[in-house]
């Protein structure tokens, strides 16, 4: 791609916005600080493009109802707020302005940040998942989970890895079951997931690509907190860790191929991440997907820059411009 294109950045930062009424304490939590802004901007600098700083979806609407919007495409990891559409919002603004969008499109979007449907299209693409079931609210959690064995999981249904999550999500009786749906149906105001607790390693999976192009880039382990077996990255404050269980090649063969099952049967585009747990029998099972994965500085594809010895706007130059060349045709 030899000419300057003019690449709209959307993106919500943290401070950029009040809470929404009703929200909960952690309702921006999936937001970015200014650093991963500049991080994208000088990846997109080192290819020779010009990078324009749109926004969030309401900036982005701005910008298209103005006639103000010039741009050859658009990069997304605006995560928004409401609904499970809530990250759909602008790409659903780009394609109305016909806009090619770097990342993937509104339904992948979509479908991955609903954990229940999100794990009905792995399993049945052959990926290994936990068994759960949805709890609606006003629903009782102990009559719908009647039957899945303790130690049980609590989620909201459509948020991020880490909200709603706390120590007391893991639960290990029917009246523990029962106040922890009852505190994130009110936190949260939605569905919950109740889920078969995995226990053991727990690792995360990036992938670059989109379809038979897709390739996964080395798994990361993530750090245990060792009396609930949460991943400490979903807890809040600085709790103890340990890191169980050893990286093999067949495992890492396992955990890729699990993670390139879960991006091409979801159908998204470019780049995503997703989180496994690892039991005693070494399989990898699949716990969720992010196709809007944090490009932070310190986030899993800056770790992943670092191992690999290669700045990081190289790194992610490397992403981003096979992107381009997907989105622009």
């Amino acid at each position: 791609m030899s000419r300057s294109l003019r690449v709209g950045l959307c993106y919500d930062r943290f401070g950029d916005a009040p809470a929404p009424p009703g929200a909960p304490p952690d309702w921006d939590a999936e937001y970015e600080p200014e650093e991963t802004v500049a991080a994208l901007e000088a990846a997109l600098q080192r290819l020779g493009h010009m990078p324009v700083r749109i926004g969030n979806a309401q900036a982005l609407l701005a910008a298209i109802g103005g006639g103000a919007l010039l741009l050859d495409a658009a990069l997304t990891i605006a995560e928004s707020y409401g609904s499970r559409n809530r990250e759909a919002h602008v790409p659903v603004l780009l394609e109305l302005a016909g806009v090619p969008c770097i990342g993937s499109d509104a339904l992948a979007l979509s479908v991955s940040l609903d954990k229940h449907l999100t794990k009905t299209v792995v399993a049945a693409a052959g990926g290994a998942v936990p068994t759960g079931v949805v709890v609606g609210l006003g629903q009782d959690a102990a009559e719908v989970a009647a039957g899945l064995p303790f130690p049980l999981m609590v989620k909201p249904r459509y948020e991020g890895t880490a909200k709603g999550i706390t120590r007391s999500s893991r639960c290990e009786t029917t009246k523990a079951l029962r106040a922890e749906a009852a505190r994130q149906h009110a936190l949260y105001r939605q569905d919950v997931v109740v889920e078969a607790f995995v226990d053991g390693s727990e690792f995360t999976v990036g992938v670059v690509g989109t379809g038979a192009g897709a390739r996964a880039l080395p798994p990361l382990q993530r750090a245990i907190e060792p009396v609930s077996g949460i991943g400490v990255h979903a807890l809040p404050g600085d709790p103890d860790f340990v890191v169980e269980g050893d990286l093999s090649t067949d495992l890492d063969r396992a955990l890729a191929e699990a993670a390139l099952l879960a991006h091409r049967a979801l159908e998204c585009r470019d780049f995503s991440r997703s989180d496994f747990r690892v039991g005693a029998d070494g399989v990898p099972v699949f716990i969720e997907i992010n196709p809007l994965p944090t490009f932070a500085p310190d986030g899993t594809f800056a770790i992943l820059a670092e191992l690999d010895g290669q700045p990081y706007d190289a790194f992610l130059a490397d992403v981003l411009g096979a992107a381009l060349r997907r989105a622009l045709g």
